[in-house]
Formats: C-alpha cells, structure tokens, sequence
C-alpha cells in the first residue's frame, strides 16, 4: 500500500506555514505599520513565526518582498488602462471608467496600495515604482486632454493639473477608508465621478 506524502510546510512548530502570497500580505501590512527603512529581516521573522532562512526560501529579502508588493498594486492599476472600456468610446467614458477601476483596485488591493502611495524614492526599487506611477498619471492626462478636445471637459485648465487633483482625490481613500465601515468600492467611484465632473452645486 502506498500513501501521499504530505508536503512539508515552512515555519516553526505550532505556527502555520506561508506560501508566497500570505508572506508578502504579511510583510505589507508591517511595511505599513513601521514603514519599510524600519522593518528588517529580524522584525519580518517575528512577525511571521519563522526563521529568516524559512523566508530567504521564498525570497531574496526585505527588497524583494517590496518590490512584489509595488509591482501587484501597479500591474492592476496598468491592467484596467487596456480593458475594453478604458480604450473605447469617448474619452470622458475611458476617463471616468478609468477612475471608477482605479477605486475597485484600490478597495481590492488596500494594503499594497497603500504602500504605494507612501513610496518616495528612497531606493531603486522605489524609484522604478515612482517611474510607473508618472507613466500611469500621463496616461490619465492624455484622457483628460482628449476629453477637453472632445468638448467634455472645459479646455481652460492645465491636463495634468486635472489629472493630479483627480488622481489626488481617488489616492486619498486610503486615509481613511476602512473596508467594514464604509461604503462598496462602486459607490464610492459613483460619488467620486459625480463631484469631479458633474459637480456637487445645484443649478438654479
């Protein structure tokens, strides 16, 4: 009789191993928590329950670990630039289609977001990151831009002011946005794309 052998799983006794992506949510949340120049290996291992060696199996270290994270919250974000709504039609339905995705990510992907946000060039991995954020923003001032030649928008403003005080606006959910507590990801893109291009004054 022959019998499946059970796979090993990495941690220390009593305490439940990690694959990839439960490290990685773990080590986003203490990146969060105490910033990522504040975190090390050690603080990581505590963290997890395990040896540093257990997480130098899954990967190279703390960089790594960031880069992974930076790179989840940009490739969804790039991701919803080339669905079908977001390159066809008018360029105000791509721009607001564009934000209401860029709200779900960001309810999706909290943590990573988050983290994104907060990055400011300190390394290489970091300015990689800072690199494909300016080529996102450019993306959505090209839409703002077709939008006012389009007649959609008024023509009198600076794209990419528009596109930074927009983008400002979907960023700063994550200072206050708490999953349980508050409203679904598509009410909150309803409420956005509302006050940003039909506005909240009443006309009289």
């Amino acid at each position: 009789m022959t019998t499946t052998p059970v796979p090993r799983r990495t941690g220390r006794p009593g305490r439940p191993g990690y694959d990839l992506d439960s490290l990685l949510a773990v080590a986003v949340k203490v990146f969060n928590d105490k910033g990522y120049d504040g975190t090390s290996m050690d603080v990581l291992a505590d963290r997890l329950g395990l040896s540093k060696s257990s997480i130098y199996h899954h990967v190279s270290g703390k960089q790594e670990l960031l880069e992974l994270a930076l790179n989840r919250a940009l490739n969804a974000l790039f991701a919803a630039t080339v669905e079908e709504d977001a390159t066809q039609g008018r360029a105000i339905e791509r721009l607001e289609f564009l934000v209401r995705r860029s709200v779900d990510i960001l309810v999706a992907e909290l943590p990573y977001v988050t983290l994104l946000l907060r990055v400011r060039g300190n390394s290489a991995v970091e300015r990689k990151a800072l690199v494909r954020r300016r080529e996102f923003d450019e993306v959505v001032s090209g839409l703002v831009a077709e939008a006012m030649d389009e007649g959609d928008l008024r023509p009198d403003a600076d794209p990419t002011l528009v596109a930074r005080l927009l983008f400002g606006t979907v960023n700063s959910i994550i200072e206050w946005y708490k999953p349980r507590l508050a409203s679904s990801s598509a009410e909150l893109g309803d409420a956005l794309v509302m006050m940003a291009f039909d506005g909240l004054r009443v006309d009289r």
